[in-house]
């Protein structure tokens, strides 16, 4: 109990830093990152809360905001359809990040000891990664992160991670989808396993008990936090389901083929359609095509993202446009009477188009995406 309320008294702490340096870059437009900085120096001397917090953890938070505020302007500047992403001011902190001070390994590598004025001291470190392969002066940050299930401690190491594998001679187009995750241009299909629609009658039952629990205008019951704690561990599973499949399939796909040409989707424009946004989200084709990014780059192969446009309704052998609804699932094209299933004609269209692409090999096709791949964001951190 102790260690909960240390941890989310500094989790706290690093949020409320963050949100005050926010407020005083608005308030005083001529402040500049360092000028952020600088700030939170100040809010250590006038405030106890404040200078309980590892000087490099607030310089954290401080990096954190100004990172919210330049992409906040760079996407004014840039005119980015839909909203320009305010910097949002969080009430609760869920996390806190330390650089090189505040912390300390033991020699076994087991236990990790919080050296600030929180006094949140030795934490036993359960896990299967082995931190003596790395030096203590490659792990530039340690964040502690809180989950439905309890909190974990991200290590966050200099080091270039690159794998020698057999060139496979192969190249493979991708088109993603709901009815198979994706068809290839080899017309081959992977099932699309749809984690939340399979949950969604547990979800269901869970949210019920929650709902019935909860008393409105009085402090809430200690079942009906068990009840929430419940259902947020079934979503962070549905969560974690998604990505584990998306790892490991992107990691067969790089393994098997020396290039990969896959369509660069803009999900968060495709899920405004309120008939299709919640099998689109649950397909999670945005976190797949990240990973395949990140491994194209560990194992030295070729990623091409090329634009979607037309490579539905186009034929793959002559060329010529032929009109489809998205209910007509074969391709028939009446010029050269080629018949295709209409996911394999995408996928030929699109590895036809990666192959004649130049300069956007690894990158996404409309640009650079401010979606960062945070591995270490979303449900579940995967040490990389």
């Amino acid at each position: 109990m102790f260690l909960l309320l240390f941890l989310a008294g500094s989790s706290q702490t690093s949020s409320m830093a963050r949100v005050l340096a926010s407020l005083s870059y608005f308030s005083s437009p001529h402040f500049d990152r360092t000028g952020i900085s600088a700030y939170c120096k100040e809010l250590a001397a006038n405030f106890e809360w404040a200078n309980k917090l590892n000087s490099m953890a607030r310089q954290a938070s401080a990096d954190r905001a100004w990172a919210a505020i330049s992409r906040f302007y760079s996407n004014c500047k840039r005119q980015v359809p839909g909203k320009k992403g305010f910097p949002s001011f969080k009430k609760r902190g869920h996390s806190v990040e330390y650089k090189t001070t505040g912390w300390r390994l033991s020699e076994n590598r087991k236990h990790l000891t919080l050296t600030d004025g929180f006094e949140i001291g030795r934490l036993k470190l359960v896990g299967t990664y082995d931190l003596h392969f790395y030096q203590v002066k490659d792990i530039k940050r340690v964040r502690l992160v809180k989950r439905a299930d309890g909190y974990y401690a991200q290590f966050c190491i200099a080091v270039d991670r690159e794998i020698q594998v057999e060139p496979s001679k192969k190249v493979i187009g991708l088109d993603v989808g709901l009815a198979h995750f994706y068809t290839d241009s080899n017309g081959e299909k992977v099932d699309n396993p749809r984690f939340l629609r399979k949950s969604e009658k547990a979800l269901k039952r869970l949210q019920k008990r929650v709902s019935k629990k909860f008393t409105k205008g009085k402090p809430q019951s200690n079942n009906y936090k068990k009840a929430r704690n419940k259902l947020a561990r079934k979503h962070l599973k549905v969560s974690r389901q998604r990505k584990d499949f998306a790892v490991k399939l992107a990691r067969c796909v790089i393994q098997s083929n020396d290039v990969v040409v896959y369509e660069d989707l803009q999900v968060r424009n495709m899920i405004k359609n309120r008939k299709l946004a919640k099998s689109i989200s649950d397909a999670s084709w945005y976190q797949f095509q990240c990973w395949l990014e990140y491994f194209g780059k560990v194992y030295g192969k070729i990623t091409i993202a090329v634009p979607p446009h037309w490579t539905s309704q186009n034929c793959s052998h002559c060329g010529e446009t032929v009109v489809k609804t998205l209910s007509t699932r074969t391709h028939e094209c009446p010029h050269c009477g080629t018949v295709l299933d209409r996911d394999e004609n995408a996928a030929l269209n699109i590895l036809a188009k990666g192959l004649s692409t130049t300069g956007h090999v690894g990158t996404h096709a409309w640009g650079e995406n401010d979606l960062y791949l945070d591995l270490v964001t979303g449900s579940s951190k995967l040490a990389r």
